[in-house]
């Protein structure tokens, strides 16, 4: 029975390597670069392993007996799914044919923060998260921020952008005449990346669903992708921030506007007047006004 036990464990592993990490959900299994180079080395190892071979019954074979070769899987035996794709939100689904009404978007991003659950189908779940971060502000929200991932504080706490860079944001919604209650605030990803590392793609892919509803919900008239990796995201492009800036783009029926994340911000302060560039670009666009200052 031990034997049993120790033997399954081996194979949960095995699977696990290879990118496996929900074994109760349908789908197909996900697979990276690094993940298929885990899942070659183990399969090595598992075949270079001797065991004690199940007892069979003999059956007489005329003729030389030729033992079969081993052949160990290459990285080229692991086909990329669709899922490791860079897609942009515009062509992930057709947008809804009918819009949630606004007494019924509470209860609709509810319904999707039911529908995450316990979420266990992206590595981020083994990687140490203490809280998924759903969302935090307005189902009714003109205007939307998409950042990265949440970070340490919000792992914590369980509510996005409440650490420096929260901070930052608020200063930052605020100087545009809005309050932080006023806006909807979600990220790319809702499980912390160890070690605060960008999302990997199979990662914000498998998280893009949620997002993506979120955004249908909300139906927000304008979005702020903050940093790059929500831009190449939210809009299927690998480009520079500096390309992306200064310009509109659509998401979901939404108007988007790129700028800087408050993380890097806090990092380089010189950037603060680009930003509030990009922000007035929204705030003539939704006619606001910041707060006056006499």
């Amino acid at each position: 029975m031990a034997e049993d036990v120790e033997r399954l464990r081996a194979y949960v592993e095995y699977f696990r390597d290879m990118g496996v990490h929900d074994f109760y959900r349908r789908g197909e299994p996900v697979f990276t670069e690094v993940v298929a180079e885990a899942a070659v080395e183990r399969a090595a190892e598992f075949l270079s392993v001797k065991t004690e071979p199940l007892p069979v019954k003999a059956v007489p074979v005329p003729g030389p007996v030729i033992a079969a070769p081993v052949v160990v899987p290459s990285k080229s035996d692991f086909l990329e799914p669709p899922i490791a794709k860079l897609v942009s939100f515009d062509n992930l689904a057709p947008l809804p044919e009918v819009r949630v009404a606004a007494a019924e978007k509470m209860g609709a991003l509810r319904a999707i923060q039911e529908d995450i659950g316990d979420c266990t189908r992206c590595p981020l779940a083994y990687a140490g998260r203490r809280k998924i971060v759903f969302a935090d502000g307005d189902p009714n929200a003109r205007l939307m921020f998409v950042g990265e991932g949440p970070g340490a504080d919000e792992d914590t706490s369980g509510v996005p952008f409440v650490g420096k860079a929260g901070q930052l944001l608020n200063n930052m919604i605020g100087a545009m005449g809005l309050k932080r209650e006023e806006v909807y605030i979600a990220n790319i990803v809702k499980c912390r990346p160890p070690a605060n590392r960008v999302p990997e793609p199979v990662e914000a892919n498998t998280c893009s669903q949620f997002l993506l509803r979120q955004i249908d919900v909300v139906q927000p008239q304008v979005i702020v992708a903050l940093g790059a990796t929500a831009a190449m995201y939210l809009l299927g492009v690998k480009q520079s921030l500096v390309s992306l800036r200064g310009k509109w783009h659509g998401c979901r029926g939404a108007k988007l506007v790129v700028t800087y994340h408050p993380a890097f911000l806090l990092r380089d302060p010189r950037q603060k007047g680009e930003a509030w560039k990009d922000l007035q670009i929204v705030m003539a666009e939704m006619g606001l006004k910041g707060p006056s200052k006499g």
